[in-house]
């Protein structure tokens, strides 16, 4: 292990600091000692220096998954910067720049490299990284792997596996939000003793947190009011949907400051310049659904505004931590609208599959041979369920016994030839030339491409499908093809004969009703926040483990007591409007013949059967009711 005196050396050459935050040190040593680590630091307390600083020392290569593209953009450049050498795969990559990370990787010239965690199902990503020495996996966002986290990612919970079979000599797991069932859960699945999971605490003492009510109608003006009596600094603005971003900041810039929205759906050249002005402090305010702020290090934001609700503590704690990072008081301000919870709610409602969708997806799965492989797309249109649902949904097969991962692969591969195949097999010793010669033979062609049968080829040479990718990623390593993989599937054994389907259908069920139940909590528990009578501060960080005394500055603590939050009144369903979606209904029975699958369509809440019919998506009933409780709307068209 590295001695104290060469890591402050470490940490001043290559990252310019004179000392460590709280801890970093701890972490890294726990890491250069070979153990497994967990870091569980605040938004903003540099989880990110104890995987950098740990891998300049240690002999192999840092892998790092994250779901975030714009912390693996922002510190890919810092790391350059510093003459660290990094690179990112992802799917924003030109060919080119993507195979030049193929060989950097290769050839051993990388110390870390960047990944989402859906890579790690890639077969062509798993051949390339397999026989690596893999120094230190770090998983960012670990709270992912937890079924109690506010943001559950199925492919979270292949990462430990996946992990073993690359045979990683050490895992750094990172968040900024656990719980203690959420930590515990994290050290479980990795393998981290609890001594060596490291939790620095959830306070910022220097986060002003206050709670103004205010009715739907009110809160521009509110928001206005309240910019404009303070002093100028850089801001977010965080709100709920993609419109609502370019309203508030039309709004704001029609009373004269300078504001832009920022979202999802924005081109991304206009959002990675909207970010970078933000950066540079040309624009001090951005409108932003929670899209923005991910991976964004910028030190001295003075303001964080929730126009709506945060869809719970987790996610609201994340958000104000991206003020006063500079250790300078910043303010965390909640316009609250009881209004709010009807769309968060909606959204965990929406989610959840039901009944049919579940038996008639499990009765496909359980009607398949002992080895089988499905396309996740397909299984999404075919039974109404996202596909994020659906992966979770097998995952939980998984689970319970019932199925056995064993892969994904790319059902249709593809080549360009870049030289004539004579010219490519007298490259190859007799052996491989006779191989490679099959699978040309194997191949028919079209006006560029040429497709290959791989189970052709499979019958005729007895190879693995891997053997047949390896070969094709040599010809791509080797510049004389141009390769495209596509038709994603994933490939399952199934493990038990004759399942009770009714059984495992109502399981399943209950798993995801018990999840939508702990998102609706959630939203619940902000609706608690927003009326509590006691210290803001002290009842956010209750929920994390941590308890302190009042912190003296908050709404609370400051004398402004919380008052009832206004709610709106429930519009009725009209009956015409129950009219005009019945004859919807019977014109497509596929989107909209099920009672959940009307709710969704009248709360603008977007499924796999709806979006694929453009008649339904673009109806002008389609979200009519979005402000309407889903609950309410699926028992009136029960």
């Amino acid at each position: 292990m590295a001695s104290p005196i060469h890591l402050e050396y470490v940490l001043k050459t290559h990252f310019g600091f004179d000392s460590f935050r709280k801890g970093q040190k701890e972490v890294i040593e726990c890491l250069l000692a070979g153990r497994h680590s967990a870091a569980i630091f605040p938004t903003g307390s540099g989880k990110s220096l104890c995987y950098q600083l740990t891998a300049l020392l240690l002999p192999g290569l840092t892998v790092v998954i994250s779901p975030l593209l714009a912390l693996m953009k922002d510190q890919i450049d810092q790391l350059k910067a510093r003459n660290i050498s990094a690179e990112r795969l992802d799917s924003t990559l030109d060919e080119s720049a993507y195979r030049s990370v193929l060989d950097a990787v290769r050839n051993k010239q990388l110390k870390l490299l960047f990944i989402a965690p859906e890579r790690l199902n890639n077969e062509r990503f798993l051949a390339l990284i397999r026989g690596q020495q893999i120094s230190l996996l770090a998983v960012d966002e670990a709270h992912c792997i937890s079924a109690w986290g506010h943001n559950f990612r199925p492919e979270y919970l292949k990462i430990a596996s996946i992990s073993k079979t690359l045979k990683v000599e050490r895992v750094l797991a990172l968040t900024a939000t656990a719980t203690p069932q959420v930590s515990a859960d994290i050290a479980s699945s990795f393998d981290i003793r609890p001594s060596d999971v490291v939790n620095t605490g959830f306070h910022r003492p220097n986060l002003e947190l206050l709670v103004s009510p205010c009715a739907s109608a009110d809160r521009t003006a509110l928001l206005i009011e309240r910019i404009k009596s303070r002093l100028p600094g850089s801001t977010i603005v965080y709100v709920m949907l993609q419109r609502h971003a370019e309203e508030v900041a039309n709004a704001l810039v029609q009373a004269g400051f300078k504001a832009r929205p920022y979202h999802a759906g924005m081109k991304d050249d206009i959002r990675e310049a909207t970010q970078e002005a933000f950066m540079r402090g040309e624009v001090p305010i951005i409108c932003a659904t929670i899209a923005f702020g991910m991976g964004v290090d910028k030190s001295d934001i003075r303001y964080i505004y929730h126009y709506h609700l945060s869809k719970g503590y987790e996610s609201y704690m994340q958000e104000i931590g991206r003020a006063g990072r500079d250790g300078q008081p910043a303010i965390c301000e909640l316009l609250a609208c009881a209004d709010d919870r009807i769309i968060l709610e909606n959204f965990a409602y929406g989610d959840t599959p039901d009944r049919e969708s579940i038996e008639s997806l499990v009765t496909e799965i359980f009607k398949q041979p002992t080895q089988f492989d499905v396309s996740i797309y397909d299984l999404s249109k075919r039974h109404d369920i996202r596909q994020l649902v659906v992966n979770t949904l097998l995952v939980h097969l998984e689970l319970m016994g019932h199925l056995r991962s064993e892969g994904h692969f790319y059902d249709e591969l593809k080549y360009a030839p870049k030289q004539t195949s004579k010219d490519i097999l007298s490259n190859y010793g007799a052996k491989q030339a006779d191989f490679l010669k099959l699978l040309f033979q194997c191949s028919s062609k079209a006006k560029k491409w040429l497709t290959l049968d791989v189970e052709k080829v499979i019958c005729a040479s007895g190879h693995a499908r891997d053997v047949i990718l390896r070969a094709f990623s040599d010809l791509e390593e080797k510049g004389f093809i141009e390769l495209q993989l596509s038709g994603y599937r994933h490939r399952f054994h199934r493990t038990t004969e004759n399942p009770d389907i009714r059984s495992v259908c109502t399981e399943l069920e209950a798993l995801f009703s018990k999840h939508e139940q702990m998102e609706i909590n959630r939203v619940n528990s902000m609706l608690e926040y927003a009326s509590a009578q006691e210290c803001l501060t002290a009842k956010l960080l209750h929920y994390f483990g941590e308890s302190i005394p009042p912190c003296g500055h908050c709404s609370h603590c400051s004398g402004k007591p919380s008052q009832p939050l206004p709610v709106s009144p429930l519009r009725a369903v009209n009956s015409s409007d129950l009219a005009t979606l019945q004859s919807l209904a019977k014109q497509h029975p596929q989107a909209l013949a099920r009672p959940r699958q009307q709710a969704r369509f009248l709360c603008g809440l977007n499924s796999p059967a709806t979006s694929g019919v453009r008649e339904v998506r673009g109806h002008p009933l389609f979200g009519t009711y979005e402000e309407i409780p889903f609950a309410h709307i699926l028992k009136t068209v029960s």
